[in-house]
C-alpha cells in the first residue's frame, strides 16, 4: 500500500505545487520557479495545525516529513539556479560583479549583511 494513496488534503496539495516547482525548475523557466514558489508558500501557511499532525495513528507526520526533505532539496535547486544566473549575468554585464543579492550592501552601519553569491 503506497501511504500517497492515503495522504492528507493538505499533503496532497504541498505536493502538486512542489511537483509544479520541480516542472519549472527543470525547464530553467525563472518566471515559473518564481510563480511556483510563491504558491509552495501559500500551501505552507495553510498547514494543519499542530494536534492534527501529532494525533496518536495519524500518517500526517512522516508524510510532512518527506514533504520537507524534497522541499529542501528543491528550494537548494532554486539558489543553485539563482547563482548560475547571476554569475551569468556578471560575465555578460562585469559592472555588476559587486551587486549585492540580499541586504544591505558591504560597509554599511547597522546589524544587516549583504550576502553575495560566490562563484
Amino acid at each position: 500500500m503506497n501511504t500517497t494513496d492515503h495522504a492528507h488534503p493538505w499533503i496532497q496539495t504541498l505536493n502538486a505545487s512542489l511537483d509544479e516547482l520541480e516542472s519549472e525548475l527543470l525547464k530553467s523557466n525563472a518566471m515559473g520557479v518564481e510563480m511556483a514558489s510563491a504558491r509552495v508558500q501559500s500551501v505552507l501557511q495553510q498547514a494543519p495545525r499542530t494536534a492534527e499532525i501529532n494525533r496518536p495513528g495519524s500518517l500526517l507526520r512522516p508524510q510532512m516529513e518527506a514533504a520537507a526533505q524534497r522541499f529542501g532539496r528543491l528550494r537548494q535547486a532554486v539558489i543553485q539556479s539563482a547563482a548560475r544566473s547571476q554569475r551569468g549575468v556578471e560575465s555578460l554585464l562585469p559592472q555588476t560583479a559587486d551587486a549585492v543579492t540580499y541586504g544591505s550592501s558591504r560597509g554599511s552601519s547597522g546589524a544587516g549583511r549583504a550576502y553575495h553569491l560566490s562563484a
